[in-house]
């Protein structure tokens, strides 16, 4: 059996265009050169699509884009060829895709949209697929698939416009400070802490710049924890991870530098307690139809008590990023981890 062509899409018009290509970097130069040909395909921010043929070290520094390296390039829709149409001077040529791996984040990439394009062309699809990544996106159904699971959520209210008398109405119930965010963002993009009534007014100008449904969220006391995911009906778990901050929150720039706050991996925490937060993440996981690889968020509360934040169906995946971190602290190598995504999404 040859060598598998995996298609790593990256790019994209997100506004998490940059942490994607991190991700594809480290995803393309980690994958074993034995068993895999990597097959880069780049979304630019325009929206176009390219077969990129030179140095991945491009990638990561965004010199990408240019006229030597890239090929225009298509998926083939016609059912079950999966091939990467190139479009080069008035004819088109093909590659086979035997997987493709979408390592976008936050719109057209994390949402469904790029799965379900896959799913047409009959590709196996690595990570999860188009219903289960929509949800995943949409953190208010999120919560209440979640919540029917019996799982703790925190309590919020969404808002489909200005309506900042029933913001102001809902804080006042349940007191500040709480948290003001896009339903359907990644990376803590648009997400503001909210400390007092007179911050409300702009930390909704700036949820709804990044979607046009916005929710009001209590703030749990306590911290955040996280636990990766790998599986489809039998599930394997990285070790549980804390976040540790110093002050604010984990937002986008904490997240890319850490510069005031730690992960420490295995969380600070009983062995008891991790298992129970395992035994939660793998119920979230199981409720909203996840299947691939997912990271599941949460907070553990002053009393103990497990609280759902949010799943990434498409974590980061740098070398340094949290989902492979817990998955190298459970034993699994970076290469180890891709080959089981690439096995699962090629056993359908």
């Amino acid at each position: 059996m040859g060598k598998l062509h995996i298609a790593i899409f990256f790019g994209g018009k997100s506004s998490e265009y940059p942490v994607s290509l991190e991700s594809a970097y480290s995803v393309i130069r980690n994958l074993d050169q034995e068993r895999y040909v990597p097959v880069p395909v780049g979304i630019s921010k325009e929206g176009g699509w390219f077969y990129f043929t030179g140095d991945i070290q491009k990638i990561k520094n965004d010199t990408w884009m240019n006229q030597e390296e890239c090929i225009p390039a298509a998926i083939s829709l016609a059912g079950g060829e999966g091939k990467l149409l190139l479009l080069q001077e008035g004819e088109a040529r093909a590659i086979p895709i035997d997987v493709g791996f979408p390592v976008l984040h936050g719109r057209n990439g994390e949402d469904g949209t790029i799965q379900g394009l896959i799913e047409l062309a009959g590709i196996p699809l690595a990570g999860c697929g188009v219903l289960a990544s929509a949800l995943c996106m949409d953190k208010h159904r999120a919560h209440k698939l979640a919540a029917g699971e019996g799982v703790l959520v925190p309590r919020g209210i969404v808002l489909s416009g200005r309506e900042e008398k029933a913001a102001e109405d809902f804080a006042e119930k349940i007191g500040y400070p709480l948290y003001v965010k896009p339903v359907k963002a990644g990376s803590s993009l648009g997400v503001t802490k909210v400390a007092r009534r007179e911050e409300l007014p702009k930390a909704l100008a700036l949820a709804f710049l990044y979607d046009s449904q916005v929710m009001v969220e209590e703030n749990i006391e306590g911290f955040e924890v996280g636990c990766a995911i790998l599986g489809k009906q039998e599930l394997l778990t990285g070790e549980v991870d804390e976040i540790a901050l110093s002050g604010g929150f984990f937002d986008f720039t904490e997240k890319y530098t850490l510069e005031t706050s730690q992960i420490h991996v295995p969380a600070r925490i009983a062995r008891e307690k991790a298992e129970e937060i395992k035994k939660t993440a793998k119920a979230i996981y199981q409720a909203l139809g996840c299947t691939g690889f997912s990271r599941v968020d949460m907070f553990l509360d002053q009393e103990g008590g497990i609280v759902f934040n949010e799943v990434n169906t498409i974590p980061g995946f740098t070398e340094h990023s949290r989902y492979p971190g817990m998955m190298k602290a459970a034993g699994y190598s970076f290469g180890e981890l891709l080959d089981k995504i690439i096995a699962l999404a090629l056993a359908g």
